[in-house]
């Protein structure tokens, strides 16, 4: 139990990276046999999801509907160029949580955890708490 950290680089502006197996892997060499894994991203222009692993265009789809939305080039009040990013991430969200039995995340068939970037590329930092049965 505990908390751990990982970094996400980034290589885009906005991308979507699967940091499943990441994250997994902390369970894995944990203790932790029955419990919750909290992910929570202190970013404010990142975030973090929980959706479709298995298609790639599931990714590509979620950041073309999120560049529609909100665009980079409207006029906000904010003005360092990077107020999309914010509203992107705050409508995504800074954490989630998944349930853990037996060592394996309980996660639908095609779900995974997915870092969110929308202001990068950067190296980002992500914090992973770990709560349960112990081993």
């Amino acid at each position: 139990m505990g908390i751990s950290q990982i970094r996400v680089k980034t290589s885009k502006r906005e991308e979507i990276i699967d940091i499943t197996d990441k994250i997994y892997q902390i369970v894995k060499d944990s203790k932790v046999e029955n419990g919750l894994c909290r992910v929570f991203v202190p970013h404010t222009t990142a975030g973090i999801t929980i959706n479709e692993n298995a298609d790639r265009n599931v990714k590509i789809d979620f950041i073309n509907i999120l560049k529609k939305l909100i665009p980079q080039s409207r006029e906000y009040l904010h003005v360092e160029g990077n107020s999309d990013s914010h509203v992107k991430a705050s409508l995504v969200g800074f954490s989630q949580t998944i349930l853990i039995q037996n060592k394996k995340f309980l996660l639908g068939t095609w779900q995974g955890l997915m870092f969110c970037e929308f202001d990068g590329p950067r190296t980002r930092k992500v914090i992973i708490s770990l709560e349960g049965i112990s081993s």
